[in-house]
């Protein structure tokens, strides 16, 4: 597949829980595409984190379709969808054992200069700051770590994958502005030739999407980037209001 190709299209999704009366999306139709950065943005309950679990399967849509390399996401096998998407959830979650083994997780082969890298471009270097490095104990969830560094484990974790598609679910939002920062830089060169996809709260984070999708009640309410949603978007202008009375620049 080529640049700008879509890696993942949503055709007319709606979602709605067993024993709910409402949907908790409705309508969506957008696409993420390779070598492109989309962003969803929206308040709490809009239903964002929703939308990478549907690709991944942990639900499934209650109409339209979710399509991943142009295929319908129910007529593929967990393992190819596993192979094509990385995804790092809201909690970010540690396996027991080695930080190693949970790098290797995501490549089995991978060497020693291959996990340091990608643990430097997920700022994640205080590994080499340990005693035993790579091979530092990791407990169940990841309990021994605090959690800006289990974020950064998880990410680098998936990044260790080269997948079509990397799903980051709120994943910096343990870490101050000046890692979040440095890690989005080095997350463009690691992913070159993959579709991102970040759901996201803070809208510093997103500033430099290609796409910003922002849901407003399980609807869309606006899709461009941050510039244009600036200008032609109420849901979003109110975001950035809001953020920026809280302090969040």
């Amino acid at each position: 597949m080529e640049e700008g190709e879509p890696v993942v299209s949503f055709e007319n999704v709606s979602f709605r829980f067993a024993d709910a009366d409402e949907d908790t999306l409705s309508g969506l139709a957008f696409s993420c595409r390779r070598g492109e950065t989309t962003a969803v943005i929206g308040g709490t309950g809009s239903g964002k984190s929703t939308i990478g679990r549907l690709m991944m399967r942990f639900y499934d849509v209650s109409q339209g379709t979710v399509r991943i390399c142009g295929r319908d996401v129910r007529e593929m096998r967990q393992q190819d969808l596993r192979e094509r998407v990385s995804y790092v959830p809201q909690k970010a979650w540690l396996f027991s054992g080695t930080i190693a083994d949970n790098l290797k997780y995501g490549k089995p082969d991978a060497s020693e200069e291959e996990m340091l890298h990608t643990l430097s471009a997920a700022q994640a270097d205080f590994v080499t700051e340990l005693p035993e490095g790579l091979f530092s104990h990791t407990a169940q969830g990841g309990t021994n770590f605090s959690g800006g560094q289990k974020q950064r484990l998880a990410i680098a974790r998936a990044l260790m994958k080269k997948a079509d598609l990397y799903i980051f679910d709120d994943s910096f939002s343990a870490l101050d502005f000046k890692t979040d920062s440095a890690l989005r830089k080095a997350l463009k060169e690691e992913t070159k030739g993959a579709a991102v996809l970040i759901i996201a709260q803070r809208i510093n984070t997103i500033l430099n999407a290609d796409q910003i999708v922002v849901l407003n009640e399980g609807k869309i309410a606006g899709i461009g980037t941050h510039r244009e949603l600036m200008e032609g978007c109420s849901v979003y202008q109110e975001i950035a209001k809001s953020q920026m009375r809280g302090g969040e620049e």
